[in-house]
Formats: structure tokens, sequence, C-alpha cells
């Protein structure tokens, strides 16, 4: 009787796991990283478990050409709207991420504002709250400007879809508090992350970006 209880269960499983098309495979990975990096760690995530990732949020005809024209030969792998923040003054800019197979570009409209290879990623922080921010962390070489803050109204699709397509799961940190960020020829700012009545983003006057 335990034996066949053994087997039966296999069985079921192996029918289960063989009736999986594809697409819902992709899901289950991209579910299962998400779930190592935030997990426990940043609100909304439970929210966010019965929600399925999007293959991408806009698509191939909702990106300018000449924009396609400059990525050439690098195939898209996800689009998505954010607003990204200025180094100096923290400014609200509304932006595209695109990423492909080995980068992500930070588009506006017609120009491609910064390029960073996965290969030289350094790291993806986000807070513990939840807030929509990430900062994607960048070498300090002639090639780029900072560290790039982003907020996005996807965040744990899209910082999962990042990580994995730069298989650097494990360079996901969630913070608390506060985090430190590159603005440029060895500068830093800093993030401070509080809790209040409504959500805002603002240059405090101690200079800090400050995230409600």
């Amino acid at each position: 009787s335990e034996m066949l209880q053994k087997i039966c269960i296999r069985n079921l499983v192996r029918k289960y796991c063989r009736g999986f098309t594809a697409e819902k495979k992709v899901q289950l990975q991209q579910k299962v990283v998400a779930s190592a990096v935030f997990r426990g760690k940043k609100e909304g995530y439970l929210q966010s478990i019965n929600q399925p990732f999007m293959d991408t949020r806009l698509k191939e005809n909702d990106i300018n050409p000449k924009v396609l024209q400059l990525i050439q030969g690098e195939k898209i792998k996800y689009v998505t709207p954010v607003i990204k923040y200025d180094r100096n003054g923290f400014k609200a800019r509304d932006r595209l991420l695109v990423l492909t197979q080995s980068s992500a570009y930070v588009v506006e409209m017609a120009k491609i504002k910064q390029k960073i290879d996965y290969a030289t990623l350094k790291g993806i922080s986000t807070s513990n709250l939840s807030d929509g921010i990430a900062v994607i962390h960048v070498p300090e070489d002639n090639k780029q400007k900072g560290d790039v803050i982003l907020q996005c109204e996807h965040i744990f699709e899209m910082i999962t879809k990042l990580c994995m397509l730069a298989n650097k799961q494990n360079l996901v940190k969630v913070v608390q508090g506060s985090l430190q960020f590159r603005i440029g020829s060895g500068k830093e700012g800093t993030m401070v992350f509080t809790v209040g009545q409504e959500p805002q983003v603002f240059k405090a006057k101690n200079g800090q970006l400050t995230v409600v």
C-alpha cells in the first residue's frame, strides 16, 4: 500500500508537470525567483503572488523607430513605462525601460539616455516598503553617468525580469531606511524611505531624495 501510494503520487506529479505549457513554465520560473528575492522582505509581495507577470507592458511598435534602429540586433525581451529621477535635483522624467537579451536601456522618446550592459551591472536595490522605487547600480567608469533611479508601477515584475535576464538574482538587495547611490564623478547621494499618509517622492531640505 505504501509503495502504491508513492507510485501514485509520482505519477500525478509527472502528469501535472507534463501538462505545463511553455508559457506557464516561464511564468512559474519567474515567480520562484520573485519569491526568493522578495518573500518576507518587501511589502506588497503577498498581494502580487496571484498576479501573473506580463511578457511585456509595451510592444515593439510602441517604441520609436529610431530607438529600434539603435538597438538593432538585440532581441527585445521586456518594455515598461517608468519614471526616472535625475541624479542631480531629482526631477521626475517619463521614460521607458527596455530590456534586451544583453542590456538594459533607459529611453526618452527617440533617444537612448543610458545603456547598461548586464555584464557590468553591480546590483539592484529596492526598499522593504510598498513604493515602486528601484536603483540600478552601475560601475564607476566614463561610460556611465551614475546609478539609475526608477519608479515602476510593476516593481516586482520589473526587477524579476531584469535580474533574471542579467542572471544576477543574488545582487538584488531589499533595504530598510535608506540607501546610497552613485551620482557620478565619485559623488554619492542618499535616498531615505519613510511612511506617510500619501505616497510622494521629493528632494528634502537636506538634499536627500525622500520616498514616502
